[in-house]
């Protein structure tokens, strides 16, 4: 049964460069604004209900209807997950991330 999106827009550390990031105050805060980084710990949006708990790795960025996309690949399992972008995230990564292909 698939569920809805459940905000959680919390504070945390980061768990790739221990950066102390703060929530983002509009939508859920599921990445590292610095390293752009993320923990595997959704199933759906918001569950926090992954057993994984891998670290996420941006690979590539993808357009996607009215925003960005960060895809990333979880270092544990190998999953490919996708992160909309944040107002805040560190554009020289984003840019360079950007010309990689997928």
């Amino acid at each position: 049964m698939q569920r809805n999106f459940m905000k959680l827009d919390e504070n945390f550390i980061c768990a790739a460069c221990g950066y102390n990031v703060k929530k983002l105050g509009y939508t859920s805060r599921d990445h590292c604004p610095r390293c752009l980084c993320s923990v595997h710990i959704d199933n759906l949006p918001g569950d926090r209900e992954c057993k994984c708990k891998g670290l996420l790795n941006p690979i590539g960025i993808e357009k996607a209807k009215k925003n960005y996309k960060i895809i990333y690949n979880c270092q544990r399992c190998g999953v490919a997950k996708k992160n909309i972008i944040a107002k805040d995230d560190n554009e020289d990564l984003l840019i360079k991330l950007s010309s990689q292909p997928v």
